[in-house]
């Protein structure tokens, strides 16, 4: 039996029609992503699965105690909540009825109720609801959450990981993931595809990020138009089929549209013709204008145009010996870089190395501690992460981008504001829609017409690709490959710098950036390791001339034998668990991985899993014993 199923499901918005009678099924152990464009439906399709919204007409039809659990786009602020609490909010249902089973068990029942007591204690033993503290505590220690921290004081990437935490300890029937890679740093996406891709439930999720669906997708379901369309197989087979579909779309709708202008000159002939018309022909030519008033046309493409300015010098950034850091940790050391007219760079690290850090010390925005930059002549330079804090979230789109002016300036020719914004997916009406009511992917198309009105011979790209979908995603990388002019790029999206880089500075977990050529893929063939450098504590800002509160002294002590050779062992056992987890994810990272033998495949997985568990313990224990020796 499916877990859900769609029955001819309708829902509008106002005048804006979001399914049309939609049909929609999911069964167990499928892994299902949802695609379609920003603003199609795909939130709202999730709300109507789990009860939030209900559909205007037609039937959604759950699986009898189907539990599902979510994880939403947009992060919840739990402010003051303890993150062992907000984990443990995830079984807020069985934690009720374990609570129901215990109160109901003190009461004399009859026959009936020992019944539904006996259900009920069946239904929490299928659902493991007698060990809840240990499910908590499960989840806290796979995702290395910080339990007796407040939410107010953990940074964006960590609080993501504990809403993840939330949505899995539920160990849903049905796990519903919006946008789940949103704000995660790599190690942590990869760590989240080797979850999913374990679990034994179904999967249904929404992603722009396509390394992350062509791994995990066993089923595509797009919404286009309205309607749900099932693609079995993986993204890649989508493409190809997708394509397939639209090219016998146009045919027949061509065919159509013939047949029904031949049979409008037909009704138009003369009054002798009228006279002995064939009746029967002219209901259905009735038909066919009914049925072509209800074809939804495809929607157009987008369309981007990057303004160019006149060449830049040969030489457009040079680095030598960069060192820079806050307090006695350098985030960056013994860098040096020469990026030339041309080059396009991408910048790889987990949250919180100092991507943007580098990035503004390659920009002359802020003067490094050792080292010096020096800017080539002639730059006209494009910066996105500017342009997010200069959108004035009261003014409409149109007024955003063209800065209160009707017409900009696009390969020399004015254009109207309205028109220039078609091509980044905005329908006249929304154009002059306030910044404020946009969705995130929405947002950054802004951003993305505004900074392409500005004349660039160098283009700086923090997080472009955050919420976009894949369509306009693939129409950018089109454009940024055709772009004459420099590029440095920063993004956790796989396919897009492989799509887009020629070479990558990459933070790894040596302390230091090195250049690779090529892009992400291209990197990890090599089997380094990222940095991990960011704290589950929000960032502080320190403040000039601060200075640190002095550390009290630990307490030195002498070890024991047995701890003086694990000290000395340790280092040795560390070596070898990250030489042996490198070539895990080597084998991993291989094309075709996880085409493989499913159970092959989990061992793999689950090696890793214990590889990775086997270093931090190791790692720790080294620390702690140092620490007792130089305390």
């Amino acid at each position: 039996m499916s877990l859900i199923r769609f029955d001819a499901v309708s829902l509008e918005f106002g005048d804006l029609p979001l399914l049309r009678e939609a049909d929609l099924s999911i069964e167990s152990g499928e892994r299902v992503c949802l695609i379609g464009r920003n603003g199609a439906g795909k939130s709202s399709t999730f709300k109507l699965i789990t009860g939030r919204l209900q559909p205007d007409s037609g039937e959604i039809q759950p699986r009898a105690n189907l539990v599902i659990s979510e994880l939403e786009q947009a992060l919840s602020d739990a402010g003051e909540a303890l993150v062992r609490d907000v984990v443990k909010s995830g079984l807020a249902r069985i934690e009720a009825l374990c609570r129901e089973y215990e109160r109901r068990s003190q009461e004399h029942l009859d026959a009936r109720g020992l019944a539904e007591l006996e259900e009920l204690h069946r239904h929490i033993d299928s659902h493991d609801g007698w060990a809840i503290d240990q499910r908590v505590d499960t989840v806290i220690s796979d995702l290395n959450l910080p339990p007796d921290k407040r939410m107010s004081e953990l940074s964006g990437g960590w609080k993501r990981r504990v809403a993840l935490a939330r949505a899995l300890v539920p160990r849903p029937d049905l796990l519903l993931l919006d946008e789940p890679t949103n704000h995660l740093d790599l190690d942590t996406i990869q760590w989240l595809e080797n979850r999913i891709y374990a679990w034994e439930g179904s999967v249904l999720f929404i992603t722009h990020d396509r390394t992350f669906l062509q791994k995990l997708a066993t089923r595509i379901i797009e919404l286009d138009r309205g309607k749900l369309t099932s693609w079995p197989g993986d993204y890649q087979n989508y493409l190809r089929r997708k394509e397939k579909a639209l090219e016998d779309e146009a045919t027949a709708n061509a065919r159509f549209d013939r047949k029904l202008a031949d049979e409008e000159v037909w009704i138009r002939q003369g009054i002798k013709a009228r006279r002995t018309r064939n009746e029967g022909r002219a209901r259905a030519l009735k038909s066919m204008r009914e049925e072509r008033a209800r074809r939804v046309s495809q929607p157009g493409k987008a369309r981007i145009h990057i303004e160019e300015a006149e060449k830049s010098g040969r030489k457009v950034i040079q680095a030598r010996n960069i060192r820079h850091g806050f307090g006695e940790q350098p985030l960056i050391r013994d860098f040096s870089v020469k990026i030339m007219r041309g080059d396009r760079v991408g910048l790889i690290g987990n949250n919180g190395v100092g991507k943007s850090t580098l990035l503004r010390i390659l920009l002359g925005e802020l003067e490094p501690q050792q080292g010096s930059v020096k800017l080539g002549t002639n730059l006209e330079i494009g910066y996105f992460d500017q342009l997010r804090q200069d959108l004035d979230p009261e003014k409409t789109i149109a007024e955003n981008v063209g800065d209160g002016r009707d017409y900009v300036k696009i390969n020399g020719r004015d254009r109207h504001i309205i028109g220039y914004l078609k091509g980044f997916l905005f329908t006249p009406k929304r154009a002059l829609t306030p910044v404020k009511a946009l969705s995130g992917g929405e947002r950054n198309r802004v951003i993305l017409a505004r900074l392409f009105t500005r004349p660039a011979n160098l283009l700086v790209l923090d997080e472009p690709t955050n919420d976009l979908d894949m369509e306009t995603l693939e129409v950018l990388e089109e454009r940024l490959v055709e772009y004459s002019g420099t590029l440095i790029v920063v993004s956790h999206d796989r396919t897009f710098l492989d799509n887009v880089v020629t070479s990558t500075l990459v933070f790894e977990d040596d302390g230091r950036v090195h250049e690779y050529v090529g892009g992400y893929q291209d990197w990890l063939r090599h089997g380094h390791r990222l940095a991990e450098h960011e704290s589950p504590v929000a960032a502080k800002v320190p403040v000039a001339g601060a200075q640190a509160p002095a550390a009290k002294p630990a307490k030195r002590r002498k070890l024991g034998y047995r701890e003086q050779v694990e000290l000395e062992t340790l280092p040795e056992r560390i070596e070898q668990l990250e030489l042996e987890i490198g070539e895990l994810e080597a084998r991993i990272a291989e094309p075709g991985f996880y085409d493989g033998d499913h159970v092959r495949v989990k061992q793999v997985l689950d090696d890793l899993a214990t590889r990775n568990e086997a270093l931090q313990a190791a790692t720790e224990r080294w620390l702690e014993l140092e620490e007792a020796t130089s305390g």
